[in-house]
């Protein structure tokens, strides 16, 4: 067995933990506090967040998404793979570390999305951003942390709540779609999107697609 080798080390801002960045062979794998948050190898259910929020949003000709968390850029990639050429996709990443290697080591993982015309990061926190904007967004994608039962950063915590859902609604152009993943079923987070003004659709995907592995839950949830 090929030994797993350290590569990068980040601090989370705003919180003690500290992402690490490891690679087996070809296998990549992205861990906080000692346990995994990603895996090269299990990315079935981020592109079904993408592919499943872009589908009720593909007969618009010029979309705008925002990406929340950047992971190892699958999610960004899915999404740009069924959009138009006219889309743009902001991406929210709160550790620039996560940014550099997703232009460095894990670049060509997911096909170098970052590299795409398409594409604008901002290095900062997806809050930051539903905060103040309004009727921008035709799809938010919010893969962070491990879903509304948050590992790295408690300041997540926010975006699960009542007032952050509450201010994605108002981020949503009209009849927009936010999609979230979480590594499980929440029932009260669903209710919370109900509460916020959604129509709310909960799906369970396979963590590795179509090659089996656990299961993940995306909810979508259309204003």
């Amino acid at each position: 067995m090929i030994p797993w080798e350290l590569l990068d080390s980040a601090q989370v801002p705003g919180s003690s933990g500290e992402l690490r960045l490891y690679r087996r062979g070809k296998e990549f794998s992205i861990r906080v506090n000692g346990c995994e948050l990603m895996n090269s190898r299990a990315h079935g259910s981020e592109d079904a967040l993408a592919e499943l929020a872009s589908a009720k949003i593909a007969d618009r000709p010029c979309p705008r998404v925002l990406v929340g968390g950047l992971g190892m850029g699958y999610t960004a990639a899915a999404a740009l793979a069924r959009l138009g050429p006219g889309s743009q996709v902001v991406v929210a990443e709160l550790v620039p570390a996560v940014v550099r290697w997703n232009r460095g080591p894990l670049a060509g993982l997911a096909g170098h999305p970052l590299r795409d015309a398409r594409v604008t990061v901002q290095e900062v926190d997806v809050a930051a951003i539903l905060r103040t904007e309004r009727r921008a967004f035709d799809a938010i994608l919010l893969d962070v942390d491990n879903g509304p039962d948050g590992l790295s950063r408690k300041g997540n915590d926010w975006l699960y709540s009542q007032a952050g859902l509450d201010a994605a609604y108002a981020a949503l152009t009209s009849k927009g779609v936010l999609a979230v993943w979480s590594s499980g079923p929440d029932s009260a987070f669903a209710k919370r999107l109900s509460r916020a003004g959604f129509e709310v659709d909960e799906v369970r995907v396979r963590a590795r697609g179509s090659r089996g592995g656990g299961r993940h839950t995306i909810w979508l949830a259309v204003s």
